[in-house]
């Protein structure tokens, strides 16, 4: 029998190249899937949904509006009865810009979508959640949120603060049964690396080399999925508050080359 059959996973940030791949990745182990996109995207999830089949569904959801949130969440449990499983997805990257120069609605839209949406995200599902027995919230960081970098203020200050939102969380639901955790991909191969933050920008990939680090690769979509795939699951039922890193040993610094004893 598949890991996910009976479970329901909405996964924000459903329609993007990280996104995609983990309502895929669900969808194949038996879950019903609830693929949430923002209005500009949900032409393109309403089309996966078509695809996938009567297991999956679309809804709009902007995650830094409360109301998209209780919306999305009530549609899930009218279709498919209960919520179990959240994937905080959805994220944005700010253009590269210096403090000083950072406007401050940049500043303010990076976290409302990367903080405020996840912070809602787990507020609202935590009553259907309840109501379904237990679930298990898995929040998307990255590993700027270990360190800073320049011109990424905003978005690193975003991926650290979901680090203390995730540890927070774990402690306050574990004893009504739900487990969250967190996973920090380092380079992933998604339209965020390959495309241009900002018009006039060069892309991450035109000056990221993975060459010097332990796993000479940008990492793939499939590896972030199949992580989660293992800590949504039975599997990992002792794992909560759990911060998984997989970035091919970026954090680790350059790897010992080959030849050399």
């Amino acid at each position: 029998m598949p890991r996910f059959t009976n479970q329901t996973a909405l996964i924000t940030g459903g329609t993007g190249g990280l996104g995609e791949s983990h309502v895929r990745a669900y969808h194949a182990e038996g879950a019903k899937v609830v693929i949430g996109s923002t209005a500009g995207g949900l032409s393109k999830a309403t089309e996966l949904a078509a695809e996938l089949g009567e297991r999956a569904l679309a809804v709009r959801l902007d995650v830094a509006h409360e109301d998209d949130w209780a919306a999305a969440v009530a549609a899930a449990e009218r279709t498919f009865g209960r919520v179990t499983i959240l994937v905080n997805n959805a994220g944005v990257q700010n253009p590269a810009t210096t403090i000083e120069s950072t406007d401050v609605a940049l500043w303010d839209r990076t976290l409302a979508i990367n903080v405020t949406g996840q912070f809602l995200g787990i507020k609202t599902v935590t009553p259907a959640m309840r109501r379904a027995g237990g679930g298990v919230i898995v929040n998307i960081g990255s590993t700027m949120g270990y360190g800073g970098t320049a011109l990424y203020a905003s978005y690193v200050a975003s991926k650290w603060a979901i680090r203390g939102l995730t540890l927070s969380a774990a402690l306050e639901l574990g004893r009504d049964n739900i487990r969250v955790n967190a996973i920090h991909p380092g380079v992933v191969s998604t339209k965020l690396i390959h495309e241009p933050a900002a018009p006039g920008e060069r892309p991450i990939s035109d000056f990221y080399d993975p060459e010097p680090f332990a796993i000479p690769r940008l990492g793939d979509p499939a590896d972030i999925s199949a992580a989660l795939l293992y800590l949504t699951s039975p599997e990992a039922s002792f794992a909560t508050g759990t911060e998984l890193v997989l970035d091919g040993g970026l954090l680790l610094g350059p790897a010992l080359p080959i030849g050399v004893a």
